[in-house]
């Protein structure tokens, strides 16, 4: 709180950026230890978290008042006009700072509280176990075991402690391996196909310079090769654009050299760098936030950013990845420069491909804790939790979601999540608010004790496991679905209008079909529900003449009222008219296809004098 000078100012503007007559909100603006909040003259209010707040910016005083734009990490601009200057420059300074904490003590994770108890909180962080994943792989089995090289982070700080390698390389071997990678991030196993007994395997580039070898890498990635019996020839990816790779050589660093690796084949895909990466998103933010912008130059502006075009180069990675698995039987080593970011989005997204299980709810989380959280994205970095070296940060994993996306619109019947889990993802991975994407490595988050101190996402994504729903889901397709292949082919992408403008409703469509959709599901939903219902009464009903008909000879015994022998209600049943005479047909339709005719007919047989409503007919011949 020693951040905040002024906690309230009145008379605040919300201008929307997107209105061609200005179009404002008139109201209250609120400043708490973790957010900015915005109350208008409806008592509408607009929550915004300070660990969002990606740039702040205080414009040139104009005669409405000071104007105050607030970027944020997940794609929210608000504009406020703040009538005065010196309110204005208040919480201008009061946002920089609390948007840049300087230790992770600071970020909301570690003051949110939902109140749970103590074993619930626990049980949230249970909900995924990587070793139970592997298990599910079939892994460890004759080729593939688990390693406790690593168990104290002693061979590398970044990795976790379990990891798995092929049964034929010992210590000395992973050890030999890891002095002769960048950041010590040997080849390990990330996701084993069963069915083929191919593997995806990531690490980071080798230290090979222009000339230089090792032995024991030679020998690590031979025991990868062999460790699939069906081919013993593996591809080797090198993620990067050939010339950036060519260009570490002369740092010390690069790429294998064929000759000195028995048994493998090559690949470059051309992933650019998180500068280049960092780059195309603020150009791709600039003309989306444009406004009044015309098609020509929206279009234009969008090719330029060149952000499809690197979307497109990730997926085409990744279903290289996935072929080599799926139709060559062929193992895969993935690598980029330290193996960390185009690596992760390599191979989650080839995982997916391959794996329908992580095209369900709970297996997509299961594909994120293994392949971005264990494995040692820097989310800290990537996403800017704290103040540091803003050249660090990049939308590596905005990426990742993006390239998911993408596939849910070529296989909608594949995913049994739907977009708004992604974009909730995406919301929570810059939040800060639960522990899952805090720090840069799993060293780091046993360090600052997250499992102790703050709360894990799944199980709240789960609670509200109904919003996220994919109402065209097919488990069977999915499952029957051995390799997804999207086509990738340029039209196919497109601006992802929800993530990028999901705060500016006035930019979305009049109707969403999506929510269509959903509310045609609902709806049928509870028709089955009530004609469940109508069955069960009408059984019921059904049931009541026969215990008449039960109950009747008991009740001939006595003598008959006298009225009810000479009442002409109770003669013997007269015979019904003709069906054309006597069924009156539903407005815009016949006879012969009414749908009533069936019961008419049962109403026509011979039955004992019993009084029936069954069918909204009172059958009485008085």
């Amino acid at each position: 709180m020693e951040h905040i000078r002024t906690t309230k100012v009145e008379q605040v503007k919300l201008i929307d950026r997107f209105s061609t007559s200005n179009k404002s909100l008139m109201g209250t603006l609120y400043l708490t230890a973790t957010h900015l909040l915005f109350i208008d003259s409806s008592q509408k209010e607009t929550w915004i978290l300070h660990h969002h707040i990606a740039a702040v910016e205080k414009l040139a005083l104009t005669t409405s008042g000071c104007p105050l734009v607030i970027q944020c990490k997940n794609f929210r601009v608000v504009h406020f006009i703040v009538p005065r200057e010196r309110d204005c420059h208040d919480v201008y300074n009061s946002l920089l700072q609390l948007s840049k904490p300087a230790s992770y003590d600071e970020l909301y994770a570690f003051s949110y509280n939902p109140k749970q108890n103590e074993s619930k909180r626990l049980q949230g962080w249970q909900l995924i176990d990587l070793a139970e994943e592997y298990k599910r792989m079939g892994v460890p089995n004759s080729n593939w075991q688990l390693s406790d090289a690593n168990r104290n982070y002693e061979i590398c700080d970044s990795y976790p402690r379990e990891l798995y390698v092929p049964r034929t390389a010992s210590k000395p071997i992973i050890v030999g391996s890891s002095k002769f990678r960048s950041k010590g991030r040997f080849p390990v196993l990330s996701y084993y196909h069963r069915d083929k007994e191919a593997a995806i395997c990531r690490c980071s580039q080798p230290l090979s310079g222009f000339s230089a070898r090792c032995l024991e890498d030679e020998n690590m990635l031979h025991a990868i090769s062999i460790a699939n019996p069906a081919h013993h020839c593996m591809y080797v990816m090198d993620t990067r654009p050939k010339l950036n790779a060519m260009a570490n050589r002369a740092a010390g660093k690069g790429y294998e050299n064929e000759d000195n690796y028995a048994n493998i084949r090559f690949q470059f895909v051309g992933i650019e760098n998180i500068h280049v990466m960092r780059s195309s998103l603020q150009k791709l933010l600039e003309v989306s936030g444009t406004k009044a912008l015309s098609v020509n130059s929206f279009l234009s502006g969008l090719e330029s950013s060149g952000w499809l075009r690197h979307i497109k180069a990730v997926l085409d990675a990744a279903i290289f990845l996935a072929k080599a698995i799926a139709v060559e039987n062929a193992t895969v080593l993935v690598h980029c420069s330290d193996g960390w970011d185009r690596t992760s989005q390599v191979c989650s997204l080839g995982s997916l491909l391959l794996d329908s299980y992580y095209r369900t709810i709970k297996g997509f989380m299961v594909l994120i804790e293994k392949d971005w959280i264990s494995f040692g994205h820097k989310f800290s970095d990537r996403c800017g939790q704290l103040d540091g070296d803003p050249k660090e940060i990049s939308p590596v994993f905005t990426q990742f979601l993006e390239g998911v996306w993408h596939l849910t619109e070529q296989f909608p019947q594949a995913f049994e999540y739907n977009e708004a889990f992604l974009l909730q993802i995406h919301e929570h991975v810059h939040s800060c608010q639960f522990g899952n994407f805090l720090g840069n490595c799993q060293k780091e988050r046993e360090e600052l004790k997250l499992k102790e101190k703050t709360y894990s996402l799944w199980p709240f994504l789960l609670d509200e496991q109904k919003k996220y729903l994919n109402p065209l889901y097919n488990r069977d397709f999915s499952q029957k679905l051995v390799l997804l292949e999207p086509n990738t082919a340029s039209f196919n992408f497109k601006f992802w209008r929800n993530m990028y403008h999901q705060f500016d409703r006035t930019m979305h469509p009049r109707q969403s079909v999506f929510n269509i959709i959903m509310t045609m599901s609902e709806q049928n939903k509870q028709l089955e529900k009530d004609f469940k219902e109508l069955e069960a009464t009408m059984k019921q009903r059904n049931r009541q003449p026969e215990e008449l008909l039960t109950k009747e000879p008991l009740q001939s015994v006595h003598p008959a009222s006298p009225a009810l022998k000479t009442s002409p209600c109770f003669k013997k049943e007269q015979p019904l008219l003709p069906m054309k005479d006597s069924i009156r047909t539903i407005e815009g339709s016949n006879t012969a296809d009414n749908r009533y005719s069936e019961y008419m007919e049962e109403l026509s047989k011979a039955e004992p004098a019993v009084v029936s409503l069954e069918y909204g007919v009172a059958r009485m011949t008085c």
